[in-house]
C-alpha cells in the first residue's frame, strides 16, 4: 500500500527511520509539501504521515484508499477528525515524546531571565565589567528560583514534567483550574494563579476556550516582576498586549517559543520588540535530538499497532 510523509523537513536531520520503512516499503518522503500539492500526493495513499500539514474534509473525501493518518505531534488541530471518522480513516497522534525536552527549555529560559544572563553577557562584551569599581557587576536583578512561585496552566504530561523540575529547584508550585472554573482540590482559580505566581508556564491546548487566554486584562492582574513562558501554542497569547505589558513594566519578562503564525511570515509584535526582557525562540522547545527520534519511534509504533489490528494513540 502506498504511503507518504508530507513534511519530513519539520522533523530535522539525522533520524533513523529504518523500521518505519520496513513497515511501509512503498513510503515516499517529501521534505516539503505546499498546500496546492497535498491533494495529488495523498490521492492514492493508504498511509499519510505528517506533522503540520492541514488535512481537511475536502482533501480526505478524495482519497478512497486512505486508511491511516499518523501525526508526529500531540496536537491534532490540523486534521478534520470528524471527516476522518466519516471516511473510515484511523488517526493517531504521539504522546509523551518530548516532555523532558520541553521542561528543560522552560528552565533554560527561566534561569536566563531570572539571573539576567543575556544582559550580563551584553554588559561584559560592551566593556562594563572592565570599568567596574568592584570585583563584580550587579547592574541587573539576580533572582533565586527557590524563592519563587511557579504557576502551571495545563497540567498534563508536560505540565507535570515542569513541576517535577521545579520541585528540584525548591520552587512553590501552583496548578491552575480550567479558566473560568473555581479552584478545587490541588487546583486554584486561574485569576488567583495570575496574582500569586512569580513565573507562569503554559502547557494547555489551543481550543476556543483558551484562545487569547492572556491579554491586557490578565497581564494587569500579574505581578510586575512576573515571568511568562509559553512553549504551548502561540494563539494562547495576544502578542500586542504582551509587547505592551513588557514595554510598560506590567510584567517583568517573557520567554516565547511559539507564535500564532509559524513561520511568522507576516511578522508579529513580539518580533519587533527590542527590550532585554523578552526571549523569542523559533519553536524549538520540543526539538532535542532525543525527542525528535522518540517522535519517529512513537509514530512507527502507531503504524505497527494499526497493521496488527491494535489501537494505539487512536483519536479516530
Amino acid at each position: 500500500m502506498n504511503a507518504v510523509f508530507l513534511d519530513w523537513a519539520t522533523m530535522g536531520p539525522d533520524l533513523d527511520i529504518s523500521r518505519m520503512r520496513s513497515l511501509l516499503p512503498k513510503l515516499q518522503i517529501f521534505d516539503v509539501t505546499e498546500p496546492d500539492q497535498v491533494a495529488e500526493r495523498i490521492r492514492d495513499a493508504g498511509y499519510v504521515l505528517a506533522n503540520k500539514i492541514r488535512l481537511t474534509d475536502e482533501l480526505l473525501r478524495d482519497c478512497p484508499n486512505l486508511r491511516f493518518i499518523g501525526l508526529t505531534a500531540t496536537g491534532t488541530d490540523n486534521v478534520d477528525l470528524d471527516a476522518a471518522k466519516r471516511h473510515g480513516i484511523a488517526v493517531c497522534n504521539i504522546r509523551a515524546y518530548c516532555s523532558q525536552s520541553v521542561a528543560e527549555h522552560v528552565f533554560a529560559c527561566l534561569l536566563n531571565l531570572a539571573h539576567s544572563l543575556d544582559r550580563y553577557v551584553t554588559d561584559v562584551r560592551a566593556g562594563e565589567w572592565q570599568k567596574s569599581d568592584d570585583f563584580c557587576l550587579l547592574s541587573h536583578p539576580v533572582r533565586e528560583l527557590s524563592a519563587m512561585t511557579l504557576g502551571i496552566v495545563g497540567y498534563g504530561e508536560l505540565g507535570r514534567a515542569v513541576a517535577g523540575i521545579a520541585a528540584a529547584f525548591k520552587m512553590n508550585v501552583l496548578i491552575s483550574a480550567r479558566p473560568g472554573q473555581p479552584g478545587s482540590g490541588d487546583r486554584i482559580a486561574f485569576d488567583e494563579l495570575l496574582a500569586r505566581s512569580d513565573v507562569i508556564s503554559l502547557h494547555c491546548p489551543l481550543v476556543a476556550e483558551t484562545r487569547g487566554l492572556f491579554g491586557a486584562a490578565e497581564f494587569a492582574r500579574m505581578k510586575n516582576t512576573s515571568i511568562l513562558i509559553n512553549t504551548a501554542r502561540g494563539g494562547l497569547i495576544d502578542s500586542s498586549a504582551l509587547a505592551d505589558a513588557l514595554r510598560n513594566g506590567e510584567i517583568g519578562a517573557a520567554a516565547i517559543d511559539v507564535l500564532p503564525q509559524e513561520p511568522p511570515v507576516n511578522g508579529d509584535p513580539l518580533l519587533d520588540y527590542d527590550g532585554g526582557n523578552l526571549l523569542v525562540t523559533p519553536h524549538i522547545a520540543w526539538a532535542t535530538d532525543r525527542a525528535r527520534q522518540a517522535a519517529i519511534d512513537e509514530l512507527t509504533e502507531n503504524i505497527a499497532a494499526f497493521q496488527f489490528g491494535r489501537k494505539r494513540n487512536r483519536l479516530v
